[in-house]
C-alpha cells in the first residue's frame, strides 16, 4: 500500500479486531473500541449532562457559536462506540464549522433493538428545539450506523411533519439492513472495518423481526426522500457499504434534494475518526466545516 500513513491505521484495527473472540464480552468490545478511536487531541471544552436516562456531552471549540448546533449520532455498528470514542472528531467538526456539537450516548444493543436507538436520537432533537434552538440553527450528522439514525431521523420527522434540520451530513452511512449492494462483494478485499456477513449479523441483532429490514426507519434507503434539507454524504471508496451511499444519493437527487456524494479515494470505512493520523480524514472534515458554515444561520 503506497499510503504508509492509511497501513499503520489499518493495522491499528486489525490488532483490535484480532484480540477479540467468541469469548469476548460486548462491554471489553466497547471498551477497546473506545481506546482504538479517542485521540482527544483537539482542545475543546465539555460540558455532560442528561435528558432524562439519555446521557449526553456538548462539545465546543474556542471558535464556537452557541447559537449553531450540530447534533452528532456516532456508529459502531448499533453495538460500540461512544462520545468518548468520537470526541475528537466531534471536537474537530466544531473547529472547522464554528458549530457546538451535542453528541448522544444512544442506547446500544444487545441490550436495547430497534428503535430504541432512533428513539433517543428524536429526543435529543426534540430537546434542542423546546430549549431555544430553531430548526434553521441545527444540523444533524453521523457516521455508519449513526448516519443510519440521520436518514432514519429526517425520515421519522418528515413523516411527522416537524420542522427538518438546516442540513445533514452522512460520513460512510449504513443505509440498508439488507446489505444488498454488490460494494459489499467488490469491495470486500479492502475494507478492514466491515464485512457483508457482520453487518447482516449486526442487522440481525439491531431488528426486532425480518420485516423491520424494510421499515424506512431502519433502512433509510427505503424512505422516500423528498423535501430534505441539503445533504453532505462522504464515504471511502475501499469500503463494502460505498453502494448505500451512492444509491441513497442517486435516490435523493432524483427527489429534487441538494446532495453533495464525495467519494474519498483509497479511504476505509469512518476514516474521519483516525484526523490524527490520516490527512484525507483532516480535509474530509474541513469540508464538512465549510458545508455547515454555508447552511446554518
Amino acid at each position: 500500500m503506497k499510503n504508509e500513513a492509511l497501513a499503520k491505521v489499518i493495522k491499528r484495527v486489525q490488532k483490535t479486531y484480532a484480540g477479540w473472540s467468541k469469548d469476548t464480552s460486548v462491554a471489553d468490545m466497547r471498551v477497546d473500541w473506545d481506546n482504538l478511536f479517542n485521540g482527544n487531541t483537539t482542545p475543546v471544552e465539555t460540558c455532560d449532562f442528561h435528558i432524562n436516562a439519555l446521557h449526553c456531552r456538548w462539545i465546543a471549540h474556542q471558535n464556537a457559536d452557541s447559537n449553531k448546533v450540530l447534533l452528532y449520532f456516532h456508529g459502531g455498528g448499533f453495538r460500540l462506540g461512544s462520545i468518548d470514542s468520537h470526541q475528537d472528531l466531534m471536537a474537530r467538526i466544531s473547529q472547522f464549522s464554528g458549530c457546538k456539537v451535542l453528541g448522544i450516548n444512544y442506547r446500544l444493543i444487545p441490550e436495547h433493538r430497534f428503535p430504541a436507538a432512533l428513539e433517543d436520537a428524536f429526543n435529543a432533537y426534540s430537546w434542542l428545539l423546546n430549549n431555544g434552538y430553531s430548526s434553521n440553527q441545527i444540523a444533524i450528522a453521523g457516521d455508519s450506523a449513526g448516519g443510519n439514525l440521520v436518514g432514519a431521523l429526517l425520515n421519522q420527522l418528515n413523516s411527522l411533519d416537524i420542522a427538518l434540520p438546516a442540513a445533514a451530513v452522512m460520513l460512510s452511512p449504513w443505509l440498508d439492513m439488507k446489505a444488498t449492494s454488490d460494494t459489499y462483494q467488490s469491495r470486500a478485499k479492502f475494507d478492514p472495518i466491515h464485512q457483508h456477513k457482520m453487518i447482516l449479523a449486526l442487522a440481525r441483532d439491531y431488528l426486532r423481526t425480518e420485516a423491520d429490514a424494510d421499515d424506512p426507519l431502519a433502512s433509510p434507503l427505503c424512505a422516500s426522500l423528498d423535501g430534505l434539507p441539503p445533504l453532505l454524504i462522504q464515504v471511502g471508496d475501499h469500503e463494502v457499504g460505498l453502494g448505500d451511499s451512492i444509491q441513497y444519493a442517486d435516490k435523493a437527487t432524483n427527489a429534487g434534494v441538494e446532495v453533495e456524494l464525495e467519494v474519498w479515494d483509497e479511504m476505509i470505512h469512518a476514516f474521519h475518526l483516525f484526523a490524527a493520523d490520516l490527512p484525507e480524514a483532516n480535509r474530509a472534515i474541513e469540508k464538512i466545516g465549510e458545508f455547515l458554515r454555508q447552511r446554518l444561520n
